[in-house]
């Protein structure tokens, strides 16, 4: 099949105002794998844009050759309210100006919603069990009433995404390396995606606590099998979140590099046909989430790094020093800021300039701390 392109006007909160969602499905009609990919869901957020801009032709040209087995969905840019979130000559894009919602956190708990459905409808076998969970995830989504703008692009994705054996949402940090967020269920499809991106760390949780996009879909299965452990619920989706290094890294030649190498993961999972490139080098293995320390500063001040990301350090290690800006000791003083753990520098702040509660690095190490509880993600 060609390209089909995905429209949607989305109703706005005021009259005359809406917005327009832009995608693609490319692959055969039927096809039964499902690939999901979406950049920019933080608006602010723009490598992710590029790269699917460049991945978007290497699978038409493969479609046209004939090997496609999978249907592949792209939204590029899938946050349109988002992307036009600018003030005073800045472009925020992280929340949703209209209620302060953070655009990656509080997606809907699929399962809460289909739980009362599913229950006696489920049996002793795997594949009608996960049938059922879509199919009741499906009647939900279009039992939902409109609402408002950022609910309505929500329910608009998720219609696309319910169905997908594999969805990627892409992402940046904000000065970092390239990593991965995912669900340990699905541990040996990362390992390989992290291989073919070249990734520094690959961070697991299957419940970060945040409502992100790439949680809501592997949850609604694994608590169905908490629920009915004596019944065969298998989890058919790998999701994750792609941080693609930091948010300033948008270089062409570095995106059509990330796109290459999303194809010869799709062609080595099967899901491309042609010609299989080289396996990529193994590379770093999953940690669990709640052993990356996300280092704060508990006051204002300049951030003088001592450190890089890629390095090592050990726990009171020095990672930057906080310039005083007030009292006596202005611009006279420096406060260490230690590291709570060994591990790898993964990130760093690409604003030198922070306040307290900001975060100032992520040490990815391997031992759960006892700090990391609750919700594990930034804000």
């Amino acid at each position: 099949m060609s390209v089909e392109r995905l429209q949607y006007t989305i109703a706005g909160d005021a009259p005359g105002h809406s917005v327009a969602l832009n995608g693609f499905r490319i692959g055969p009609e039927n096809a039964t794998r499902k690939v999901f990919l979406q950049g920019a869901l933080h608006a602010d957020e723009q490598p992710g844009i590029l790269v699917l801009s460049h991945l978007l032709p290497m699978l038409e040209a493969a479609d046209a050759r004939g090997e496609l087995s999978t249907s592949f969905v792209l939204f590029p840019m899938v946050n349109p309210v988002g992307m036009g979130g600018i003030g005073f000559g800045q472009h925020q894009g992280r929340y949703d100006l209209a209620s302060g919602v953070n655009f990656n956190r509080d997606w809907p708990d699929l399962f809460a919603a289909i739980e009362t459905d599913i229950d006696g409808r489920l049996g002793e076998d795997a594949d009608a069990n996960v049938a059922e969970i879509r199919a009741a995830i499906h009647r939900w989504l279009d039992g939902r009433p409109p609402g408002n703008l950022r609910d309505n692009l929500r329910l608009t994705v998720m219609r696309e995404a319910v169905d997908a054996d594999y969805v990627f949402d892409l992402h940046c940090d904000n000065e970092a390396l390239v990593h991965i967020f995912s669900a340990p269920h699905c541990n040996a499809v990362m390992e390989s995606l992290s291989d073919w991106l070249g990734g520094s760390a690959i961070l697991t949780a299957n419940d970060s606590g945040g409502g992100s996009f790439d949680e809501v879909w592997p949850l609604p299965y694994l608590r169905a099998a908490e629920k009915y452990p004596e019944l065969p619920i298998p989890v058919p989706v790998a999701a994750c979140t792609i941080e693609l290094r930091g948010r300033f890294d948008v270089f062409d030649d570095v995106a059509k590099t990330d796109a290459r190498n999303l194809f010869g993961f799709f062609q080595g999972q099967g899901l491309v046909g042609g010609e299989r490139p080289p396996e990529p080098a193994r590379g770093v293995r999953p940690t669990p989430l709640n052993a990356t320390e996300i280092l704060r500063v508990d006051r204002p001040g300049l951030l003088a790094y001592q450190v890089q990301t890629g390095d090592q350090v050990r726990k009171g290690d020095v990672v930057a020093e906080l310039l005083q800006l007030d009292g006596p000791e202005a611009f006279t003083r420096r406060l260490p800021v230690t590291a709570g753990t060994d591990g790898l520098v993964l990130s760093r702040n690409a604003r030198k300039y922070v306040w307290p509660g900001c975060s100032v690095a992520k040490i990815v190490g391997t031992e759960p701390l006892a700090s990391r509880t609750g919700k594990l993600l930034e804000d």
